[in-house]
């Protein structure tokens, strides 16, 4: 008998809209341009920071320009996943173009520092929808076989930027003004908007998901009260003022209530229950600190560059760089260790005494260090935190269960966001304070032009003697900085000290030289998408060796050549209206004449699975029933191979996600070509 429908139970219906390769492409590079004008604001402002500050006075709030950026996309990072799941993400990725060029044009137009800070505030909203949206759009448009290479060049998207944003701050405000730091983002924006109108594809949005609205808002209104608290004491209110201990009082209520909430929450933006163990809450303590560090030092290093050596904006980008390549190799070296041998302890610790080198040799520069000086703290610095930076998802990701492995993820990731707003708050009020009393006293003793001494260019135009004086107080606060910083790699040391080595997981160890997770891509993927990337990684590092075996013990009578025709015919009925494969079709997808195939199809239709039909060809029932068998064999294999990387047998809702990934690959094409008829047909001629 022949059964002409679709593959009823291993058909699904949240298979990704099929695109072409060239369409596929052209919607990723959309994605990824999103993602590039998000990530390049957070690290795009060091080097037009300077001049910003003495345009626009305010350089009490300098930090705040970065801070404000980080806290809302950090906010936006949450709520645009649940969103996206709420109203399809292509939504919520124009909407956050909207929201980001907006903000841009109105943050290049500020007047003041107060209108400057609460533009990247929005900005950060737009910025965060974006980051969070393209990274879960990848799963939307890419087949599941090719889905991890995306992901690999997005995190490099991601981590470009960290190259890229302070050498661009400093072209713009040298070349152009430090208003072009915003006012880029606007045409970039507006085509990546245009485009993603009209080419990027639309998904059905899923279930209505469970947000958890208190616990954001209480997590928020607490993390913005305890870095006002460090940003505002010691400069603009005493440390022992109502306001800042009113400020600190407010942060342990509304966090003490924040983590009441999770403990109630259905679906917790951070669930209570990670803490329980030691590799969580271990790692969110160093990802802090790492934040802490990057940021801290980010931010800084080109006002000591700019003031105490006298560089330009775009000189200072270039001279940050050892910071970042240091970071690069370590990052990258890192992860390639623990991708073989699974060992990850040692690297937060070396990543913590080497931290805290670099943090004591930038504490030794003046305005008299040479270049290599300068260089060499830099870069140790970068190893120092690269070390430490790549290895901490892993970990995480290593020991969490998989209903939490993507809250786990972006948990990591939320820690190492709040060390950076606590890093560039507290190196701000430190900065703020210092300088207040060495530049005061450098200009009272030296009769240097107060109004000269707050911008780059002006210090570098004063008289020598007036030069001296106002450098060395630069210096002096900026030494003061990085002295206060030391004592925060300790920390880290000791509190690296109590990491628990436990063995890696197959899922974790894969991914452990990905770049992207070494510069905190924000990664919410579900524990379905996490176990798919399991899936498809042992199907294409162990199933070919044990794919002839797996073909035997299914008992399904078909050979290797069989079982492709009858996967191929499945898979174009599972797509077709009429439920029927044309063999043109299934040729041109190929890039080959259909006779090639032929002998196939002859072959499979005498051994009775297949069967012609109106239109093309079907399955038999025979030919149904050895597929479903293979598949099975294979899937039962698959189980094996993940339990036994995990230690852990899969509970029953794994197993049903498992079977789902199983139904998505066996009846999806690894590749498309824009229109396979008409190619098929060209080959076919050309072949006669």
């Amino acid at each position: 008998m022949v059964d002409t429908a679709t593959a009823d139970e291993l058909a699904t219906a949240d298979d990704p809209p099929t695109l072409g390769k060239a369409a596929r492409n052209v919607a990723f590079a959309l994605i990824a341009g999103g993602m590039l004008l998000a990530a390049l604001d957070s690290t795009i402002m060091a080097t037009a920071l300077p001049t910003i500050v003495g345009d626009l006075g305010g350089g009490e709030h300098m930090t705040w320009v970065v801070t404000a950026y980080l806290l809302t996309q950090t906010i936006a990072t949450v709520l645009a996943g649940k969103f996206g799941d709420l109203f399809g993400r292509k939504s919520i990725f124009i909407l956050s173009i909207i929201v980001f060029v907006v903000a841009s044009a109105l943050a290049g137009a500020a007047q003041n520092m107060p209108w400057l800070i609460g533009m990247r505030a929005v900005q950060g909203l737009g910025g965060g929808g974006l980051t969070v949206t393209a990274t879960a759009m990848i799963g939307d448009i890419i087949p599941l076989r090719d889905r991890g290479k995306y992901q690999g060049a997005l995190g490099a998207v991601f981590g470009v930027t960290t190259v890229l944003g302070p050498l661009l701050g400093g072209l713009f405000t040298d070349h152009l003004s430090w208003r072009w730091v915003f006012y880029i983002n606007v045409p970039v924006a507006a085509v990546i908007l245009v485009l993603s109108f009209r080419l990027l594809p639309s998904t059905k949005a899923v279930a209505r998901p469970v947000i958890d609205y208190l616990g954001i808002a209480f997590v928020s209104a607490g993390s913005g009260a305890l870095i006002l608290a460090t940003s505002w004491g010691g400069t603009q209110y005493a440390w022992g003022s109502a306001t800042i201990i009113g400020l600190f009082v407010a942060s342990v209520v509304l966090l003490a209530i924040f983590v009441m909430v999770e403990l109630r929450a259905s679906d917790p933006v951070l669930p209570m229950r990670l803490f329980r163990g030691n590799v969580f809450s271990i790692s969110s303590v160093l990802s802090f600190i790492v934040g802490f560090a990057l940021l801290g030092a980010m931010t800084f290093l080109p006002t000591y560059l700019q003031y105490c050596q006298g560089v330009s904006a775009t000189v200072s980008g270039v001279r940050t760089f050892p910071m970042v390549i240091g970071l690069l190799i370590a990052s990258i070296s890192a992860g390639n260790v623990v991708s073989t041998t699974g060992r990850y302890k040692p690297f937060p610790i070396v990543g913590a005494v080497v931290m805290g080198v670099g943090l004591f040799l930038l504490s030794r520069l003046d305005a008299n260090s040479s270049t290599l000086t300068s260089s060499v703290a830099m870069f140790v610095l970068g190893v120092g935190i690269g070390l430490a930076m790549q290895v901490l998802t892993i970990i995480v990701q290593n020991t969490a269960d998989y209903r939490d492995l993507g809250v786990a993820t972006s948990g990591v990731t939320f820690f190492r966001t709040m060390g950076s707003s606590f890093g560039s708050s507290v190196f701000g009020a430190i900065y703020a304070n210092q300088l207040a009393s060495h530049l005061g006293k450098a200009v009272a003793s030296s009769g240097a032009d107060p109004k000269l001494v707050t911008t780059p260019d002006g210090v570098r135009g004063l008289p020598a003697a007036q030069h001296s004086s106002v450098v060395g107080a630069y210096a002096d606060s900026l030494q003061t900085v990085f002295s206060y910083a030391i004592p925060v790699a300790g920390v880290a040391l000791v509190v690296a000290l109590f990491l628990k080595q436990v063995p890696l997981r197959g899922l974790s160890q894969s991914g452990a030289a990905d770049v992207g997770q070494g510069f905190a891509i924000p990664d919410q993927r579900t524990s379905q998408e996490q176990l798919e990337g399991q899936f498809v990684r042992i199907l294409k590092t162990d199933f070919p060796a044990v794919a002839p075996r797996l073909l035997r013990e299914a008992g399904s009578g078909m050979d290797a050549v069989q079982m492709w025709i009858v996967r191929q015919v499945a898979i174009y009925q599972h797509q077709a209206e009429g439920g029927v494969a044309d063999p043109v079709v299934i040729a041109g997808t190929k890039r080959m004449p259909v006779g090639v195939i032929q002998p196939a199809i002859d072959d499979a239709t005498q051994a009775g699975l297949i069967a012609a039909a109106e239109g093309g060809l079907v399955l038999t029932d025979q030919g149904r029933t050895a597929f479903r068998a293979v598949i099975r064999a294979i899937l039962t294999w698959v189980r094996q191979q993940i339990e036994r990387e995990n230690e852990a047998p899969l509970t029953d809702a794994e197993l049903e996600q498992l079977r789902r990934i199983a139904r998505r690959l066996a009846l999806h094409e690894e590749e498309q070509i824009s229109d396979p008829v008409a190619a098929a047909r060209s080959l076919a001629a050309g072949s006669s």
